[in-house]
């Protein structure tokens, strides 16, 4: 059954973060978005012009609309509104039809640009919104008015605490448990760019989506992290200051757990004449690396295929299935009976790798890369 995700947040009027957001994150990964809008914001890159928030009444009214007749497998929460609508929401959560939800909290207070976006008595409100949380997911800007990390695991959510906001070239994540401390983490190189308009709203409802879908929670945020960065590497460059990103580019990337065909390597004899006859059939050259003798071309859909001069495709083609959960694919098929000629192994270019061949011996690599695959560090800018 399809993934059912009721978003209750602020619109965008420029489409970079708020509701539309949050509806291009869920869309792409696989959900459906229902909505529940608490405030009309007049915002574009540049800043918030205005916010006109919408009755708490209203707000409600939304919420049972789509509840009573599509139902709702996990909440996303990003701007409320006012503390009014904070306290009601809370409330309509707990109730039987909705109490089974696992709710996503984005406790949203100040926008990219650095517009306000709740006042006092609605970020105290937020008490009875995190009571509710299965995580909640709060900039370091917003931990801190939220009283730090032993003040929201106090209320028995788990906690993303992210890292977007600290300095330093590398960006930490880290997820804690009440009791529990820090139980995991991610690190990965800052992404240079000014179009991060909606980061926030992005990662929560795709973490959302993945509890809805079923996920455990680590495995939804890791996914959600790897859709935030793909997106943020192919965002548009719209606007004249903080831009929106692009969720609408990511393609297969590793973002699911079943195999895709995204990467066929066939050998050549003599590079330059290959390079030019791939890109004489319309594919997009994106490594270029004649030392080695290897080159990287990009379709349309974001598959790609590879040349090799040399020992590294001697003997024919290598086709790559890509995985979001290698190990546990490779470990699923080794009970089975395949064989491995490498078990998965982390290469130097960023790949998770394990190899193997067919029963006709054509040769196979089962792989793992997430944004490494369509953006590694030497890829053509």
């Amino acid at each position: 059954m399809t993934a059912r995700v009721l978003i209750i947040a602020g619109s965008d009027s420029g489409g970079g973060a708020g509701i539309q957001a949050d509806i291009k994150a869920v869309t792409m990964l696989g959900g459906h978005a229902m909505t529940a809008i608490t405030a009309i914001t007049a915002q574009n890159t540049l800043g918030v012009q205005g916010v006109h928030p919408v009755p708490t009444a209203m707000v409600l009214a939304q919420i049972d609309s789509v509840a009573s007749d599509i139902g709702v497998d996990a909440v996303k929460i990003g701007m409320i509104g006012s503390a009014e609508t904070a306290a009601a929401v809370a409330e309509r959560l707990s109730q039987p039809d909705l109490a089974q939800a696992a709710l996503v909290f984005d406790p949203v207070m100040i926008a990219t640009s650095g517009s306000v976006l709740a006042d006092a008595a609605t970020i105290d409100a937020f008490r009875a919104l995190l009571n509710r949380a299965m995580v909640a997911t709060p900039n370091l800007p917003e931990l801190e008015a939220l009283g730090g990390e032993d003040a929201v695991l106090a209320h028995g959510c788990s906690l993303l605490v992210k890292g977007g906001h600290a300095e330093g070239e590398t960006v930490t994540d880290r997820l804690l448990e009440t009791g529990e401390g820090e139980v995991a983490r991610w690190e990965a190189p800052r992404i240079d760019t000014p179009h991060s308009h909606g980061t926030g709203c992005t990662l929560a409802s795709a973490i959302a989506t993945g509890l809805a879908q079923r996920m455990p929670l680590e495995p939804a945020i890791a996914r959600a992290r790897d859709f935030v960065r793909l997106s943020l590497h192919d965002a548009p460059g719209l606007g004249q200051g903080h831009g929106p990103m692009g969720q609408q580019f990511v393609r297969n990337d590793g973002l699911f757990t079943g195999p895709a065909l995204n990467q066929i390597t066939l050998p050549a004899n003599d590079y330059a004449v290959s390079v030019a006859f791939y890109k004489q059939m319309g594919l997009k050259q994106i490594v270029d690396s004649p030392d080695n003798g290897y080159a990287r071309f990009e379709a349309a859909n974001g598959v790609t295929l590879s040349i090799h001069v040399g020992d590294g495709s001697a003997g024919g083609a290598t086709a790559y299935l890509e995985s979001g959960a290698l190990d546990a694919w490779v470990a699923y098929l080794a009970r089975r009976g395949v064989r491995f000629e490498q078990v998965p192994k982390d290469e130097e270019w960023g790949w998770r790798e394990a190899r193997l061949a067919d029963p006709a011996g054509n040769r196979l690599c089962l792989y793992q890369a997430a944004e490494y695959r369509r953006y590694p560090p030497w890829r053509i800018a």
